[in-house]
Parts: C-alpha cells; sequence; structure tokens
C-alpha cells in the first residue's frame, strides 16, 4: 500500500492493517434508534420540501400556459433555469460539503431557496419568475447532494438501504403531496400561494435543522476525533450502548502515521480523484445514475400538465391526469424501500430500467384514457424505484467520505447540464411526435442505463461505507 493510499485509508476511518477505527465501527455497531429516527426526521422534512417545490412547478407551468402569463418556450427557460441553479447548487454543496462540513452546507441551501420561493410569490412577470427559479434551483439542488449521504454516514450497513431509502420515500410523498395541494391551490387561490407554501415550510425546517449533529465520519476524516466521540456517545446513550474508552491522542497517532504531514488530518483531495484509478469506474456509474433520473423526471413528469393542456385538456383535467400518475411516486419509493435491503442494489437497478423499458413500449401503442392513465402511473412507479435506490441509496455509498460530497455534486452537476439541455429538445420533440417521441427517448435512456450498471456496477448491499470505498 503506498503512502498516499495509507493516509487516504486513515482518513477513511480504516487503518493500515485494514480494520475500522473507533467512530466508524462504533457508528456501524449501533443498533437503529432514536437518534437516527432524529435524523431521519429532520433531513426528511427538508427534502419533503424539495420534493414539493421541484414538482410543484409542473402545475405552477401549466396554469401559466393556461393564463397567458407565459408558453412553451417561456417554460422552457423556466425549467432550465432551475437546473442551472442546480448545477451551481450540486456543485457548490460538494466544495462546501466536504470542505467545511454537511451541517454548514445544509442550512445555507434551505435559507437560499426558502427565501427566493418567498420572494417569487411578489413576482411582476415571467422573467423576474424564471430568475427567482434559478436562485430557488441553487438550494434545491444542495438539498439533494446532501442529504442521503449525510444519513448514510451516520446508520449502520445492514439497514443503510432501508433508512435512506425511507428518506427518498419521504421526498416522494412531497412529489405526490404537491401535486395533490396544487390541484386545489391553484385553481382557487393561485400559483403564488404554492410558492408562498414553500417558503413558509422552508423557515420551519431550517429552524429545525440547527439542532444537527455534524457527520462523525466527516469529523473524523478532518482529524476532528474528540468532537466525532462526543457526537458518537449522544448516539450510543440514546441506543443503549456502553461508550468505550476513547483516547483523541492515540487516535490522531495512528492517523498521523499514516500521514505524517497532515498531523492525522485527511489529505487534501480534489475533483481529479474521481477521474483516477478505480474511482473512475463509479464516477461513470454515477453519472450514468444522475442523468437517466433527469431524463426520466424531468423530461417526461414535470411537462405532462403542459402536454396535457396543449393536447385539448382543460386545466383542472391535466391537473387530474398528473396527480393520479405522480402516485407512482410514493408506490415506487415503498417498493424500493421494501427492496432495498433485500436485493442487491445492482439486481433492483436493472430490474427497474427493464421494466421501465417494457412500459414504455406498451404506453406509446395505448389510446384509451384510463389505459394511458394506468400504464402512465406503473411508468413513473419504475422510474421512482430507480430514483430511491439509485440516487438515494447507491449514489451516498459509492464514494469515499473524504470526497462523498464532491461525487455526488459532480455527478449531479453533469446530470443537471443533461437536464437544463433537454428542455430546448423537449417542445420540438413533442410538436414531431407529441408524447410518444418523448416516452421512447425515455425508454432508449433506460436501456443504456441498465447496461452501464450490469456491465461495471459496485455492489454496495450491507458493506461498511471504509469497506466500499476501499
Amino acid at each position: 500500500m503506498s503512502s498516499v493510499q495509507m493516509a487516504a485509508s486513515a482518513a477513511e476511518g480504516v487503518d493500515v492493517s485494514g480494520n475500522a477505527t473507533s467512530i466508524s465501527a462504533r457508528l456501524d455497531r449501533l443498533p437503529v434508534g432514536a437518534f437516527h429516527y432524529k435524523m431521519i426526521a429532520i433531513i426528511g422534512a427538508g427534502l419533503f420540501l424539495d420534493g414539493f417545490e421541484l414538482a410543484m412547478a409542473s402545475g405552477i407551468l401549466g396554469q401559466l400556459v393556461h393564463d397567458g402569463w407565459s408558453n412553451l418556450k417561456y417554460n422552457g427557460y423556466f425549467v432550465t433555469a432551475t437546473f442551472l441553479g442546480f448545477m451551481l447548487g450540486c456543485w457548490g454543496a460538494g466544495v462546501i460539503g466536504d470542505r467545511y462540513g454537511r451541517r454548514i452546507s445544509y442550512q445555507l441551501n434551505l435559507a437560499i431557496f426558502g427565501g427566493a420561493s418567498l420572494l417569487a410569490v411578489f413576482a411582476p412577470n415571467i422573467e423576474i419568475l424564471i430568475a427567482l427559479r434559478f436562485v430557488m434551483g441553487i438550494g434545491l439542488g444542495a438539498e439533494l447532494v446532501l442529504g442521503f449521504a449525510t444519513l448514510a454516514e451516520f446508520v449502520p450497513p445492514a439497514k443503510r438501504g432501508r433508512l435512506v431509502a425511507t428518506l427518498s420515500f419521504i421526498a416522494q410523498c412531497g412529489v405526490f403531496f404537491s401535486s395533490l395541494v396544487a390541484m386545489w391551490v391553484i385553481p382557487h387561490l393561485g400559483w403564488r400561494y404554492m410558492f408562498l407554501i414553500a417558503g413558509i415550510c422552508a423557515a420551519a425546517v431550517w429552524m429545525m435543522r440547527k439542532f444537527m449533529p455534524e457527520s462523525p465520519r466527516w469529523l473524523e476524516s478532518k482529524g476532528r476525533f474528540a468532537e466525532a466521540d462526543t457526537i458518537v456517545r449522544v448516539m450510543e446513550q440514546a441506543s443503549g450502548v456502553a461508550s468505550p474508552t476513547f483516547d483523541a491522542a492515540k487516535a490522531r497517532a495512528t492517523a498521523s502515521a499514516a500521514n505524517p504531514q497532515g498531523d492525522g488530518v485527511a489529505v487534501h483531495v480534489g475533483i481529479g480523484e474521481l477521474f483516477k484509478g478505480g474511482m473512475l469506474r463509479r464516477t461513470v456509474i454515477g453519472i450514468a445514475t444522475m442523468c437517466v433520473i433527469q431524463i426520466c423526471v424531468y423530461g417526461m413528469v414535470t411537462w405532462l400538465p403542459t402536454f396535457f393542456v396543449q393536447q385539448g385538456f382543460n386545466m383542472v383535467k391535466s391537473l387530474q391526469w398528473s396527480t393520479i400518475m405522480s402516485f407512482g411516486g410514493p408506490v415506487g419509493g415503498l417498493l424500493g424501500l421494501w427492496l432495498a435491503d433485500r436485493l442487491g442494489r445492482k439486481p433492483i437497478l436493472i430490474g427497474a430500467a427493464l421494466l421501465g423499458i417494457v412500459i414504455s413500449i406498451v404506453y406509446v401503442q395505448l389510446r384509451v384514457d384510463w389505459l394511458l392513465m394506468l400504464f402512465g402511473f406503473l411508468l413513473l412507479t419504475s422510474f421512482y424505484i430507480i430514483i430511491v435506490v439509485g440516487q438515494a441509496v447507491y449514489m451516498s455509498e459509492l464514494f469515499p467520505t473524504r470526497i462523498r460530497m464532491r461525487g455526488n455534486g459532480l455527478c449531479s452537476t453533469i446530470s443537471r447540464l443533461v437536464a437544463a439541455s433537454i428542455q430546448f429538445v423537449i417542445p420540438a420533440l413533442f410538436v414531431w411526435g407529441g408524447v410518444n417521441a418523448i416516452v421512447a427517448c425515455v425508454g432508449i435512456s433506460l436501456f443504456v442505463f441498465g447496461t452501464i450498471v450490469l456491465t461495471i456496477g459496485v455492489e454496495t448491499k450491507s458493506k461498511p461505507l471504509e469497506a466500499i470505498a476501499e
């Protein structure tokens, strides 16, 4: 093992003989208890709101077209502005989260998208609304990079899939709840009230997050052993587990032995590490996972109400159809949650991709309304299984602690670039071949994704994060 590898291993909670250090080992041995559920509630509240705010754009854009406030071109700008903000937010969250901590980055992103949401209530025209949506996108993108990976650093490996998938299920419930709320609020109160609801809720979640602890694994990677030990002791006390004797000086000496120049602090790593050796394989998998999610959800799902309005449906029927189909979100979330720790990550992702391809082939041939809704629901269910297991669970496991947020941030940034670009293609594609052409393109993207996971995918089920990182 080279000196660089030894230093990286020490920073990841693994000593040079391959044994877990006390912090990571103590985290992994804990039974799931009140502390973990508190973390799920704190992180889940933000992800629920994130799903709510992302999904509400669908109904709002349809209403803006209906009111003559916007058109397909400006709606494309609105969605593109969201993803440009996502790109900046994802990248910033990765850098800030790895360098300054998960907690600081968390509070910052909530303040950004909550404040912009409240300002959007008073937007005088579509141009100002698009600019504010860009700012919202910064905070929304950061939330998705941080949430799942942060919880993964707290929970034991045997139940990590289920617990992290629970967060994604909560987020998908936010998507469905947003459609449900929009179905009443937009026709009766107007689209501005959707931004008001999101802004007020963001302020409430920001207050909740003030009590969220920093990740012990991140603290350990930075050589802040005593702080990490203090947090783990609180977790052990809450779980009824005796805390071992901890010697911060000894822990620092162990890390310093592998990294003398760093004095026990993690070696500084740059984004280039994501493209070196075996890490490149993980980066490709992560990019493929995030890109197919953007294509499926934001290349199709976000546009559904607008498509229906353009096809001649009234606004109420458009929202009703979208709401019924969006119920595939929580259903897919439940299936992903149930399967997460029962099957490997690879079989679930490959199976969901194949299911989506088959449903896409059937969907483009349907002409009966209720069958279109049924298969649309099933198609969205397959999408959200990939979101739960791929984005939430798999992405949170692929990269080492020292570069986990940067890895997630890079993959998310690239995928948001794809999402932003595709918004210019969707209107033309819709004019050319209608919804069927769009569904066909989604099916192709699922095939490419499934092939990548099958051929170079890394299995992470029930493995300690430090073992996955080796």
